[in-house]
């Protein structure tokens, strides 16, 4: 028996008017999880319990089966085991991404001139940067790490927008935002508040300094480019001790992603990460065929994908649409062909909003479809894979954090 939990992140949504009304799940064409919610079980997931911090990474901790409010401590520390950080006990790991902040209208032109040090009258124009690429941020980031960094407080580069910043024996309680909840609006409104706060605030803010008059940037901006002005500071937590979902069920694990954040969660999970190398960014079907390769050797594997950074934070519902198509054409479809070729498994698809663009998101839980190949197929269903039929199923809610007991549970 095979195993496989399939985590598509993001794209869970609610009811367009440029859909007719519909969703993109529902206007997409996904015939193959579409047979997924009509040969097995469809339903939502119970909510998230109350006081549990929201942030990437929640999702797939709960799927895994760990208990959301003792493990998930914020996605930080998952992005630091992706990327090899070494982090000690008390040490803390904050997210830090960097933007594109501008003066708000009422401050003048709205130009960086504007803006001597962060403030009222600074506004979020950009939580990607305009989705800056990974060579130019590390640039950005080594210099910030040659004149921000110390004993207590280092930086590291990651991918695109994406990198961590360590302080050690830090401040972990620190009421920080996710900068994509901030486009558009004075960064007052949500800047570091509680323990810690004003070391925060003052790190964000020399960073500011040093990015705005960095030679990288005036190229961006000559080029027509968003700047890199700003480091964000958010996303954080302690690296604590997770047990390993491997010995607990006494199976060897992969994970399979793209995403730091998830590939870190599985191996925190005790689950082997694949070789960045071996997943081209974007290629959904080799995604597919190193999951199918790997289950070869392995009883289990957490899939994850998620829509392009231009789809997740672009406005054309149009694109999306077109990207969970090719996630259902590409990566499912090959998923399931060769998962029946290889003997009997059992597969549970979760689908959520994810931590996508303000305004895009569906608010609430996901919705999971389960399939054992063991069992005889459901007949005569006509549902789909989509928000409105998991809420019209006749299933009672199930707590993702007890999924992972049914999908390993011995017998049909």
């Amino acid at each position: 028996m095979k195993y496989v939990m399939l985590h598509a992140d993001g794209m869970a949504d609610l009811p367009r008017q440029e859909l007719g009304g519909q969703t993109p799940l529902q206007a997409a064409s996904t015939p193959h999880l579409d047979r997924l919610a009509k040969e097995g079980e469809l339903g939502i997931l119970a909510a998230a319990p109350e006081g549990v911090r929201r942030g990437s990474g929640l999702m797939g901790t709960a799927i895994l089966g760990y208990d959301l409010k003792k493990y998930y401590q914020g996605p930080g520390p998952f992005e630091a085991a992706s990327l090899g950080v070494a982090v000690g006990e008390h040490d803390v790991v904050y997210r830090c991404t960097m933007v594109t902040l501008r003066a708000a209208a009422s401050a003048g032109k709205g130009g960086l001139d504007e803006i001597k040090k962060l403030g009222p009258h600074v506004v979020m124009d950009d939580a990607t940067a305009g989705l800056i690429s990974t060579e130019e941020a590390r640039e950005l980031i080594e210099a910030i790490n040659e004149q921000l960094g110390s004993e207590m407080i280092q930086f590291y580069p990651g991918l695109g927008h994406r990198h961590l910043m360590v302080w050690v024996n830090g401040k972990v309680r620190a009421v920080c935002q996710d900068p994509q909840s901030l486009v558009g609006r004075p960064i007052a409104e949500a800047m570091p508040t509680g323990e810690g706060a004003d070391h925060l605030w003052k790190l964000m803010d020399a960073s500011f300094q040093i990015l705005r008059d960095h030679p990288l940037n005036e190229e961006r901006s000559k080029a027509g480019q968003k700047q890199a002005n700003c480091l964000w500071l958010w996303g954080q937590g302690r690296a604590v001790f997770w047990p390993s979902l491997a010995e607990r069920f006494k199976m060897a694990g992969t994970v399979v992603s793209q995403s730091d954040v998830h590939r870190g969660l599985g191996m925190m999970a005790g689950l082997e990460a694949v070789d960045s190398a071996r997943l081209a960014e974007g290629d959904l079907r080799a995604q597919a065929a190193v999951a199918l390769e790997d289950l070869k050797k392995k009883d289990f594997a957490y899939v994850h994908v998620e829509l392009p950074d231009e789809v997740v934070y672009g406005s054309d519902v149009a694109a999306k649409v077109k990207a969970i198509e090719a996630v259902d054409r590409e990566l499912v479809g090959p998923l399931l062909e060769g998962l029946a070729k290889s003997g009997p498994y059992r597969l549970a698809a979760f689908c959520d909003a994810g931590n996508v663009h303000q305004g895009q998101a569906a608010e609430g839980p996901g919705f999971f479809a389960y399939r054992d190949s063991a069992v005889d197929p459901s007949a005569g269903s006509g549902r789909k894979f989509t928000e409105a039929d998991a809420q019209a199923s006749t299933v009672p809610p199930r707590d993702a954090t007890k999924f992972v007991v049914r999908l390993f549970a011995k017998g049909s």
